[in-house]
Order: C-alpha cells, then structure tokens, then sequence
C-alpha cells in the first residue's frame, strides 16, 4: 500500500512538472517572433545633408534614396545608390 501511493505521488509529480515545463515553453516561445518584427520599426533613417538635399538609408540593405530640391523649383527625381559607409566595410 506504501509502495502504490508512492509510485502515484512520482507520476502525478511527473505529469505536473511536465504540463507545466510545456506552457512555459509555449508562452516564451510566442514571444521572441513578436521582438524580432519589432526591428522593422526603425529600418530607414534620414541623413541630414544640408538644406537642398534629402537622403533616406536604409539600414536593412545599405541603399540610399538622395534627392535635390532647389530652393526655388518643384520635385524633382529621385536617385538611388549604395551608401559610401556599406562599400567601405566589404
């Protein structure tokens, strides 16, 4: 009789250990995707230039985005190209 509510006793704390270790690993595991998409949030950057230029980069691919406004004039077109600091570190 001893020995029977000893082996129930082991397996009921087996069983607990072990639905308890899986709900830990569910709701940490949801988690950390969440944090990585949060990333994205701040993947572009605007590079003063001075007051006739704008440049965007993108920190995700090391492109920029440039773009000359003349003071005077309407929008212009803009131009993409690799920034000097990615070629620089190859």
């Amino acid at each position: 009789m001893k020995n029977s509510s000893s082996i129930i006793f082991g397996l009921a704390t087996i069983i607990g250990f072990t639905i308890l270790g899986l709900f830990i690993l569910s709701a940490f595991g949801k988690e950390s995707t969440t944090v990585e998409n949060d990333n994205d949030d701040y993947r572009y950057e605007l590079v003063p230039a001075n007051e006739n230029n704008i440049i965007i980069f993108d920190k995700k691919t090391g492109e920029y985005w440039s773009k000359f406004i003349p003071s005077d004039e309407g929008p212009t077109n803009w131009e993409k190209g690799d920034f000097p600091a990615n070629n620089s570190s190859k």
